[in-house]
């Protein structure tokens, strides 16, 4: 099962979008990001694009909601610690003036997995100078970014049963020396209220997920205005001074790590 939700908006300035981008950890929106790291970057000095990959560490855990329909253990010790990894990849095209972005989670991924992906971009112009069919990022264009986002969500929940029954079909046809005949073996076929009930649960799983993404979204619009206002208000300075007063507002003097 898979759902899709898409939302569109206007930022400001391209420069300073793309450079808060990656300065929008931590935030007085984003309390739960416990750290980030970059784990790769390198900029291809020909496409003139910037790749990045990075690593956030949130506090997070599976909503009440969705606990309650899953079977009892069936997270293990992941139930308990309240973390979670973020996998972040994102190019900035320095040329053509665009960015896209990905995010996904790490855990919990056999439950629900949400893949949130942004393209941002300059309004275009017509290139009435050298093509006038072409098209160039009007850096005039009252100061604005367009901002697509597009949010995937995926519960696979109840569907590894079958996939592991036609694996130990095969194991077995392969030990006796026979082939395995899709037609011959096919897989064990669920019954019309076990599978009206996984894709039920499949469906709530999403909806769920579609609730939180909505509310983190408005407080990820918010935090990007906190630190676009800090860029405009006293540039990367005043920028980076308000990451450390959040960061202790958060963590204490010492933040997450003792000071050496």
């Amino acid at each position: 099962m898979a759902r899709d939700a898409q939302h569109s908006g206007k930022r400001r300035e391209y420069d300073a979008v793309s450079l808060a981008y990656f300065l929008r950890y931590p935030n007085p929106y984003a309390k739960h990001v416990l750290s980030t790291d970059v784990i790769d970057r390198h900029f291809d000095a020909v496409e003139q694009r910037l790749y990045t990959t990075r690593l956030h560490l949130k506090r997070s855990r599976l909503p009440p909601t969705v606990l309650k329909l899953l079977p009892k253990g069936i997270l293990g010790s992941n139930n308990d610690t309240g973390q979670s990894y973020v996998l972040e990849t994102s190019v900035v095209n320095v040329k053509d003036g665009w960015m896209t972005t990905e995010t996904r989670n790490l855990e919990w991924t056999g439950i629900l997995s949400v893949i949130e992906k942004q393209h941002y971009i300059q309004p275009l112009k017509a290139n009435t100078k050298d093509d006038p069919s072409g098209n160039l990022p009007d850096k005039g264009s009252h100061g604005t970014t367009d901002v697509k986002t597009t949010t995937t969500f995926v519960s696979r929940f109840g569907q590894g049963v079958p996939r592991r029954a036609t694996r130990k079909t095969e194991a077995e046809c392969a030990g006796r020396g026979v082939m395995a005949n899709a037609a011959d073996n096919p897989p064990p076929r669920k019954g019309f209220l076990s599978s009206w009930s996984t894709s039920s649960l499949q469906r709530t799983i999403e909806a769920v997920g579609m609730r939180r993404t909505r509310e983190a979204l408005l407080k990820s619009k918010d935090g990007m205005n906190v630190v676009l206002g800090r860029l405009r208000s006293g540039g990367l300075a005043v920028a980076i001074e308000g990451m450390r007063r959040d960061r202790e507002a958060m963590c204490g003097p010492d933040g997450p790590w003792k000071r050496t």
